[in-house]
């Protein structure tokens, strides 16, 4: 049994994860500000016996310090994600990925506890490749382009957690997380299946951004935080960089067609050009598709579920209430 750190247990994927561990018999403590993080999240394991759940933010030290103080593995996980959310308020988006990695680690240093970084794909940028290897290169846009602001922070925060597995030997293990998606999630801040699940269940029209050429895997978050936790528990994988999702590409145009046939074929699929979304200074990656050879070499498994099966989740889930 291993104590475990959480940070941003109360989002997304760290709710899956906590349910996750909780599972296999570890104490978890959470530690979140709810600022993107909902409560109703952790409904189903709020009252387990090993979960303990600490408001506050990743930003103050003193939280922090506290909760690193007994833990055996630290899975960071909490920043500001979210094409929208990032590109309505990067100095949060820099503020908030950045600083707090870095505590984190020094903290971690201190036990020498195993450490989960949680990056994405964008730190790829507008990288040409038409699949993606950990060691591409970065193609980032210009900083006049506030949307490049998650990659580059997240890009900053491997390069700290690297730096510390090199000179400190921490056993770090970085995952870039490629369109994660499942029950839980919302489409406040930019996911386009949450969105496009909402736009179905409300009637239509279902708004797919400028062609609906752009091409995503989808993953879905138990297969994702499953790879997560046997990674924290595979000696191999420290000090490496893992692309952690499907490697099955749709185009969004093709996702909203999907949605609609699953909810009503009869609902409008509509455009809207990327600046009445977000702006003029907005720049998107029309392709992105990891190459998953690594992981599947380290783990002998990857995400398999189709995005059919995730789509009826999703939809259920949705349908429900919950």
């Amino acid at each position: 049994m291993a104590k475990c750190l959480v940070t941003g247990g109360a989002g997304f994927i760290g709710s899956h994860l906590t349910e996750r561990l909780l599972a296999n018999g570890h104490q978890v403590t959470i530690v979140d500000d709810m600022s993107t993080g909902r409560r109703e999240n952790l409904r189903k394991v709020e009252s387990h016996p090993a979960l303990r759940i600490v408001p506050g933010s990743i930003t103050d030290q003193i939280v922090l310090t506290e909760a690193v103080r007994d833990a055996d593995v630290v899975y960071h996980l909490a920043a500001a994600v979210g094409v929208k959310l990032v590109a309505d308020d990067p100095v949060r988006t820099i503020e908030t990925n950045i600083y707090p990695t870095e505590l984190l680690l020094r903290l971690a240093v201190q036990r020498q506890c195993r450490f989960f970084l949680a990056s994405t794909s964008e730190v790829y940028g507008k990288n040409q490749k038409e699949v993606w290897t950990e060691e591409d290169d970065i193609h980032l846009g210009p900083t006049s382009k506030p949307r490049w602001a998650y990659g580059c922070s997240k890009a900053i925060d491997e390069f700290l957690a690297l730096a510390y597995h090199r000179k400190f030997g921490l056993p770090v293990v970085i995952g870039r997380f490629f369109n994660v998606v499942g029950p839980r999630q919302v489409g406040h801040y930019g996911m386009v299946i949450p969105r496009f699940v909402d736009q179905a269940l409300s009637g239509g029209p279902i708004v797919v951004y400028d062609d609906g050429g752009q091409v995503r895997c989808f993953a879905h978050v138990r297969e994702v935080v499953e790879a997560v936790h046997r990674l924290t528990e595979t000696p191999a994988a420290a000090g490496k960089i893992f692309n952690i999702g499907s490697d099955q590409p749709i185009s969004v145009r093709q996702l909203a067609e999907a949605v609609a046939a699953k909810v009503n074929p009869d609902i409008r699929i509509e455009t809207m050009p990327y600046h009445v979304a977000y702006g003029h200074d907005f720049e998107d990656v029309r392709r992105r598709v990891p190459d998953v050879s690594r992981l599947r070499n380290t783990l002998g498994q990857v995400p398999t579920a189709t995005l059919s099966e995730i789509l009826d989740e999703i939809i259920a889930w949705k349908r429900s209430g919950a």
